[in-house]
């Protein structure tokens, strides 16, 4: 599970753009802690789908936001809009691999994806690679409209 919430935070810091480095590095710490915890119980890596949707992180502008992001900025005193992640967001964290979709129609991709043979350090050029690729195509604001480069 470790090797997951890395990935989820690393992910994670690259699309908070609004906020200081302490202050991401905070809500980040608190939203794995709150991620933990909740996984607990939940996490079965000789069946990675069991549980799937418990396990499912979701952003959504217009309705609530995941409980553990909102848990998140508020150990942290990070303002939720102030984070300025897409207004449409979604992360599947299983056993093995994390994936993401930004928006609602658009197509999912792999954020992360681990063998029982991966070290640490190739699991995070993983998500490395995967992140610059969100950076560098999304670009947010709180009030839950895209930007003209964001991903819709």
């Amino acid at each position: 599970m470790e090797r997951e919430l890395s990935a989820v935070v690393y992910l994670m810091k690259m699309l908070v753009t609004k906020r200081k480095v302490s202050e991401i590095e905070l809500f980040t710490e608190k939203l794995a802690n709150a991620l933990k915890e909740k996984f607990q119980g939940h996490w079965y890596p000789d069946n990675p789908s069991k549980g799937q949707a418990y396990r499912c992180i979701r952003v959504n502008m217009w309705s609530s936001s995941d409980p553990e992001i909102m848990r998140a900025c508020h150990e942290s005193g990070v303002n939720f809009c102030d984070l300025g992640l897409p207004p449409i967001l979604t992360l599947w964290v299983d056993p093995g691999e994390v994936s993401c979709r930004i928006g609602e129609n658009s197509p999912s991709f792999l954020v992360a994806k681990f063998s029982q043979t991966d070290d640490k350090e190739k699991d995070t050029r993983s998500a490395k690679k995967k992140s610059r690729a969100v950076r560098n195509n999304s670009s947010f604001i709180c009030s839950g409209v895209p930007s003209t480069s964001g991903i819709t």
